[in-house]
């Protein structure tokens, strides 16, 4: 039996193997720096200290302020591995919750040994104005370096992965920097499946619906009176596809959320009102297009065309960057094993591979 010691005072032995001999096991132990912190690792009465014994089939136990691994030694190494990933994130913004403990376990089991890429969270963090916004998964590290390194990036996921929300952290970022002059978010008028008919009010009422989730995330990420104040001065704008033709825009990041549903004529007009100093983010799940059959989504095309240009990024998250509700995810591949859910004419739309690729 070998003793593997974290941080601790244990010696380390190793017995030579033998037919007859059971197979070889290690013990590792963690140390909390106090109470506090033990308990934001392990969770309240170690639920997350379970999930970690349940995961890598392993014994597991805290105390005296000390957290103990028995079993496999490979097995015991991703269990520690997983529970210093916890501790970093629970030193780093002050407790985990049941996604993150979900996200290590997913993260550390799918690397085969230690030393590889370092967590996403000890890599890239957000600025927002009440707390820290920081990438949950690997993919959406990539997403967010992808952002501050390119002047384009496409980014195209299932739904439940961040593309919207991350891309107006970054842009918040940017304007609270003063890297940017203005926030621009844009997307199009289509109604996914439904016909809703003439919407009452002025223009801004009646593009709010299609706008939401890019407000949500707003609303998620600055006070409300500081949104006013930016709209009113025009600092952020929102602002339907249709309205922005015949416009150049400086000095500015825009976002374009739902970018499966533009047309490729609309895509290059889009693209193409990007001015000095602008950031452009577009983003999309292609297993969700809502336009015609018949009629080509601008993103699927743009993809196609402008992934080997310099200054563009290309970025694909899967249904492991997921971080909603961890049903979601279940949802998500119980629609694909089907071949359904991809818009209101899935039935006639033939596949693309970027579908497939999302699998």
């Amino acid at each position: 039996m070998s003793t593997l010691d974290y941080e601790g005072s244990q010696s380390t032995h190793r017995s030579e193997a033998t037919d007859d001999e059971p197979p070889e096991r290690s013990s590792a132990s963690l140390v909390f720096t106090d109470r506090d912190e033990a308990t934001a690792v392990l969770g309240a009465r170690d639920q997350y200290l379970r999930r970690v014994r349940d995961t890598f089939g392993v014994r597991a136990w805290a105390r005296a302020g000390r957290v103990y691994v028995e079993g496999d030694p490979h097995r015991v190494e991703q269990a520690i591995r997983a529970l210093r990933q916890l501790r970093e994130l629970a030193d780093r913004h002050g407790s985990v919750d049941e996604a993150d403990v979900v996200r290590v376990l997913g993260q550390v089991s799918q690397q085969p040994q230690e030393g590889g890429p370092p967590g996403p969270a000890a890599v890239t963090e957000v600025v927002k104005a009440k707390r820290w916004v920081r990438p949950r998964t690997e993919g959406q590290r990539r997403y967010v370096e992808a952002m501050r390194e390119h002047d384009i990036v496409l980014c195209i996921g299932p739904a439940g992965t961040g593309k919207t929300y991350l891309a107006v952290a970054v842009a918040v970022d940017r304007l609270l920097r003063g890297l940017t002059e203005k926030i621009v978010l844009v997307r199009p008028a289509v109604e996914a499946g439904e016909k809703l008919g003439f919407l009452p009010g002025d223009m801004v009422a009646k593009v709010n619906p299609y706008l939401r989730p890019l407000l949500d995330a707003l609303h998620d990420l600055l006070d409300f009176e500081q949104i006013q104040r930016y709209m009113a001065a025009d600092v952020i704008e929102v602002v339907p596809l249709a309205y922005m033709r015949g416009r150049t825009l400086n000095n500015a990041t825009i976002i374009l959320d739902e970018g499966q549903n533009t047309t490729v004529a609309q895509m290059k007009m889009f693209l193409t009102r990007m001015g000095e100093n602008s950031r452009i983010i577009v983003t999309g799940d292609v297993t969700q297009i809502d336009l015609p059959a018949t009629v080509r989504s601008g993103l699927v095309d743009a993809v196609r065309r402008l992934a080997n240009i310099p200054g563009i990024a290309v970025v694909r998250l899967t249904k492991g960057d997921i971080v909603r509700h961890p049903l979601v995810q279940a949802i998500v591949d119980a629609y694909e094993q089907r071949g359904e859910g991809h818009g209101p004419a899935d039935s006639k739309r033939p596949e693309h591979p970027e579908t497939r690729q999302q699998r």
